[in-house]
């Protein structure tokens, strides 16, 4: 347990240090941590050991923590109005990249892999989304960096997507599950886990998200007016809340957590509270990259890609460098993006931790067949994004944005 605790104190201070050692180079936080967890194999053997395969239950809760307040986070972030228009480069990854993102990949693994149908659906929905923990490096900074907001096409578009498709992805992941537990859909399905779910995630969401609206910012009470007090974990509200309740009546609870947060953010309305509430959240997504991935980096240093295929290398290199960025800039032609943006956009569908919570959720609700190849093209997806877009991403930003590139066209 002294060991644990110490470690554990290690990483908090990694956390808040090296995002700032590291500020302006090249190198990014979540890389360094992943290879610092995966040195363990320099380690006598059977010192530090970790393998996540037996421990479902524990990796689907913590990688479902860490999306809940990245979502969170992604909602009070954006400052741009809602709208077909102003949002339209979002909507095309959303209704155009990300269902042509699931088939992609399922036919990819299928033809690379060989696995069963209903696994080969799973990996296309676990690694369709943009991760919306690893994505911090280009998205919104905060609400109050007004010219990184609502001007910034780049920006804005990677986090309103970021936020939304973990809860589009879901019933992809849940059709997998149905296909791997019955063998079929039906009609049922269709009306409970997509139509009714995502009808309820946006109805608790925005139900909640101005409940709390109106008792943060307008409640006739001053002690219950929490916007006049500094008190960060509030955000743990914004998170938890519209997820358990939206969770509970059958909804989409990554849904319900980004609506209620993009409420309570306002609209572009501008508060020092949106200020404390981002803050806050993003010290415990920072924990949570530290954690998360520095026990990713153990796993993988304790053989989690023992038995490594050249077909799962060749099919998480096609997933990460062919598939994403193909079908995003596809889906951006002839969008607000101006040729750059767009390219940026698209190259920039991180892969990462809630990839990592739809693979746990799924395993421990049915049966894939051998779970060995799909822990490894999950594990080398994640590795490629961390390494290539943490290596990339503050660069290519800091030049679009230099450049004035990331500004929409009018």
């Amino acid at each position: 347990m002294e060991l644990v605790l110490a470690v554990a104190g290690g990483l908090a201070l990694l956390a808040a240090v090296l995002p700032r050692v590291l500020h302006g180079r090249a190198l990014s936080a979540p890389l360094v941590l992943t290879l610092l967890g995966a040195s363990v194999f320099l380690l006598p053997e059977g010192l530090v050991r970790l393998d996540p395969r037996p421990e479902l239950d524990l990796v689907q809760l913590l990688t479902e923590l860490a999306v809940i307040v990245s979502v969170a986070g992604a909602g009070l972030k954006l400052n741009r109005p809602i709208g077909w228009r102003g949002w339209g480069s979002t909507w095309r990854l959303l209704g155009i990249t990300l269902p042509l993102s699931v088939a992609a990949v399922t036919f990819l693994a299928l033809g690379l892999l060989d696995v069963p149908v209903a696994a080969a659906l799973l990996l296309g929905a676990a690694l369709a989304p943009t991760d919306p923990v690893l994505a911090s490096e280009v998205q919104v900074p905060g609400p109050d960096e007004e010219e990184l907001g609502s001007d910034n096409e780049v920006r804005t578009t990677l986090t309103a997507e970021a936020g939304l498709n973990d809860a589009l992805a879901m019933p992809f992941v849940l059709a997998a599950v149905t296909l791997a537990a019955h063998g079929e859909l039906g009609v049922r399905w269709v009306l409970t886990e997509v139509v009714w779910s995502l009808a309820c995630g946006i109805g608790v969401g925005w139900l909640v998200g101005k409940a709390l609206h109106r008792l943060f910012f307008r409640a006739r009470s001053r002690s219950l007016r929490l916007a006049e007090h500094t008190d960060g974990f509030v955000l743990l509200a914004v998170a938890l809340l519209p997820f358990g309740l939206a969770e509970i009546a059958g909804g989409l609870g990554f849904l319900a957590v980004f609506v209620c947060a993009y409420v309570v953010r306002g609209n572009a309305e501008s508060h020092d509270y949106h200020d404390v509430l981002h803050d806050f959240g993003e010290q415990l997504e920072v924990l949570f990259v530290a954690a998360l991935l520095t026990a990713l980096g153990v796993a993988v240093g304790s053989g989690l890609l023992a038995g490594l295929r050249p077909a799962e290398v060749l099919f998480a290199v096609l997933v990460v460098l062919v598939v994403r960025p193909l079908l995003g800039g596809l889906a951006l032609l002839g969008g607000a993006a101006r040729p750059r943006a767009a390219a940026a956009i698209a190259f920039f569908g991180m892969r990462g931790i809630g990839t990592l919570f739809y693979l746990a959720f799924a395993l421990g609700h049915a049966d894939f067949g051998p779970v060995d190849p799909l822990w490894r093209v999950v594990t080398c997806v994640i590795l490629l994004s961390v390494v290539l877009h943490g290596l990339t991403a503050g660069p290519v930003m800091r030049r679009l944005e230099r450049r004035g590139a990331h500004q929409p066209r009018r």
